[in-house]
């Protein structure tokens, strides 16, 4: 009587499971905002230089300043300027962060994990807009401590958020672009002071007509003239002019541009 022999095979392992791209977004950004609050100084940076160049406009050159709006309070016309600051401060330090997990090994252990690439550099951006809408909230209050008041109605700050989170996430990308170009976390932090910079060259402090020919033309064709006039004219019901389409267009030609940038470079310093 012959006897059958059972040969016992093993089923193949499973292969990793991979979630939602929504779900991975959701995780890296809480990693993002997670690393963020344990870096206190730069939080407090963030906040601290905006709020101490307001305070630096205002009280000790802001009486020598003449905005010509026509007895426009001085804080009134520099306070849309610092909002832009904080929140653009703080999203050009995106750059670093993306630099340090480049170059840090973080990209090395995601790609063990199954997780859509995508999500990485949009996590530093979607943290930062959250980030930075906070920080500007803070420098905002701030500012109607020192008599900030503006005469904005419900639609006019809706407007305002948006423009300001807008702004945010058009620098967060840029932003990124940047920290993938370069390949030290020093290199890639001078984003943050080229940002800071701009908007002295523009009406945000002072009005560009006090400037010289030279610089008048750069600060009325640089995108942060018409920003600043847009929330200014929100916040105080100023004429806006063609401020707004100009500050839609810019905006607009920033993340048309620095997006698929970001996914472009992201994707070949992550090739194997």
């Amino acid at each position: 009587m012959s006897t059958a022999t059972l040969t016992h095979t093993p089923a193949p392992a499973a292969p990793a499971t991979r979630t939602s791209s929504v779900h991975d977004l959701r995780l890296l950004v809480g990693r993002a905002l997670r690393r963020d609050s344990r870096m206190l100084d730069a939080m407090i940076v963030n906040v601290v230089l905006p709020v101490a160049i307001m305070i630096t406009f205002v009280y000790v050159f802001g009486g020598a300043i003449d905005t010509g709006t026509g007895g426009l309070p001085y804080i009134d016309f520099v306070v849309p300027a610092v909002m832009l600051m904080s929140g653009g401060y703080g999203a050009a330090a995106t750059a670093a962060a993306i630099t340090e997990d480049m170059t840090g090994g973080m990209i090395d252990r995601f790609r063990t994990l199954p997780v859509a690439s995508w999500t990485v550099p949009a996590s530093h951006v979607v943290a930062s807009l959250a980030r930075n809408l906070a920080t500007t909230g803070i420098a905002l209050a701030v500012a109607f401590a020192l008599g900030f008041r503006p005469d904005a109605t419900v639609l006019d700050w809706l407007l305002v958020v948006v423009v300001v989170a807008a702004y945010i996430l058009t620098v967060s990308a840029m932003a990124v672009v940047w920290g993938l170009l370069v390949r030290s976390v020093q290199a890639a932090s001078a984003f943050s002071f080229a940002v800071l910079f701009v908007p002295y060259v523009s009406d945000a402090f002072v009005p560009v007509e006090s400037m010289p020919a030279v610089l008048r033309a750069f600060a009325e064709h640089q995108p942060t003239t018409p920003l600043v006039e847009t929330l200014r004219s929100l916040l105080l019901d100023l004429p806006l002019g063609d401020a707004g389409w100009w500050t839609a267009a810019w905006l607009a030609l920033g993340t048309v541009v620095a997006v698929p940038a970001a996914a472009v470079l992201f994707r070949r310093r992550t090739a194997r």
